[in-house]
């Protein structure tokens, strides 16, 4: 059994590793940690959890985290970069959640992330954790930084046509949507129920987070630096990314086929036929990413949707896949729950 520690156990991330490590059959839980919930058991702060996890939240002073096998970090940016070493040096293996170790640039993710790094020197020794794409290092990682939410939608949806140099790749544009949620659990005027229902709106124009790390997969496909227009947006609706994603077409070719023999091995992408329209409740609470190609009016514009679960595909269930493959076990356990509907 694979000994689990999670640090930031009450988060929204938080609550669906533990949803999906109570369910998988090679994981022992061993702690979780929380400063404000100290003592609480996990299962009267998430009664969905009842019957499923007996343990209580514990201060991460006293958690022991060193004798895990593997530690995830569900927490806020700037924790993990600070308690990888020594759990490092005391072999326990680490999936971080937050964005600490996912830019290989540490000016760059400074300027973004407005703070100093703690932990340059891990930096280049961390495994960015979309396994489409490199699977074979996360096999023997000790550190892997799991991809944010929108960078994993919009980086699977262009990665075929990054990889394959047959689209303007100077002119990229992302238009992405997301529940909620991926505000995370804390208290914000904008995520308040009488502030995001029945409405809609653009945020992160000038700039988002993401968008270097997306920006930094493409390039890393194309083998060049890309051009991306991204703009998040927030929805009213608790879970779900959509991404609708543009890119000029240079090159003629069976896009359809490209995207079909790329991911043809993946089990978690799921390309539909040629103009299907799939929505976000068709991947709620499950680690997949379904991808629908368009060309409208038959013109030089191809149009790519991209959807997952943000707190699934996007964060927890993502950090499991990436364990899995950490420790050499089915890539698939623990992962194999059908979509909820309605």
């Amino acid at each position: 059994m694979i000994k689990v520690g999670i640090v930031g156990g009450t988060g929204y991330t938080g609550v669906e590793l533990l949803r999906l490590l109570a369910q998988h059959p090679n994981v022992e839980l061993h702690a979780i940690t929380s400063r404000g919930e100290a003592g609480t058991a996990v299962a009267d702060l998430f009664p969905s959890l009842r019957g499923r996890v007996a343990l209580r939240f514990v201060d991460p002073q006293t958690a022991a985290l060193d004798r895990c096998d593997v530690v995830f970090f569900a927490t806020p940016n700037g924790i993990a970069m600070g308690q990888a070493q020594a759990l490092l040096k005391a072999g326990t293996r680490i999936v971080d959640l937050a964005a600490d170790f996912r830019i290989r640039d540490v000016a760059e993710w400074e300027k973004w992330y407005g703070m100093k790094h703690a932990a340059p020197d891990l930096v280049a020794e961390a495994v960015y954790g979309l396994p489409e794409v490199n699977r074979e290092s996360i096999r023997q990682a000790r550190l892997v930084a799991n991809p944010g939410c929108y960078p994993t939608a919009v980086q699977l949806g262009l990665l075929p046509l990054a990889e394959s140099g047959l689209v303007d790749l100077s002119h990229l544009i992302a238009d992405a949507k997301s529940g909620v949620s991926g505000a995370g659990r804390k208290a914000e005027v904008h995520t308040l129920f009488s502030e995001a229902s029945d409405s809609f709106k653009a945020y992160g124009v000038p700039g988002h987070r993401h968008l270097p790390e997306i920006r930094q997969g493409l390039a890393r496909a194309a083998g060049k630096p890309v051009g991306l227009t991204f703009v998040p947006h927030l929805t009213p609706m608790v879970r779900g990314i959509h991404a609708t994603l543009y890119a000029r077409i240079e090159r003629e070719a069976d896009f359809q086929s490209l995207y079909e023999t790329r991911y043809q091995s993946e089990p978690f992408v799921d390309v539909l036929p040629f103009g299907s329209h799939p929505d976000t409740r068709s991947v709620r609470a499950a680690n997949v990413c379904r991808i629908a190609l368009h060309r409208p009016q038959g013109g030089s514009t191809l149009v790519v949707l991209s959807i997952i679960d943000n707190l699934v595909k996007g964060a927890a269930g993502q950090a499991v896949q990436n364990m899995n493959i950490m420790f050499g076990i089915d890539e698939c356990a623990g992962l194999t729950q059908i979509p909820v509907l309605p």
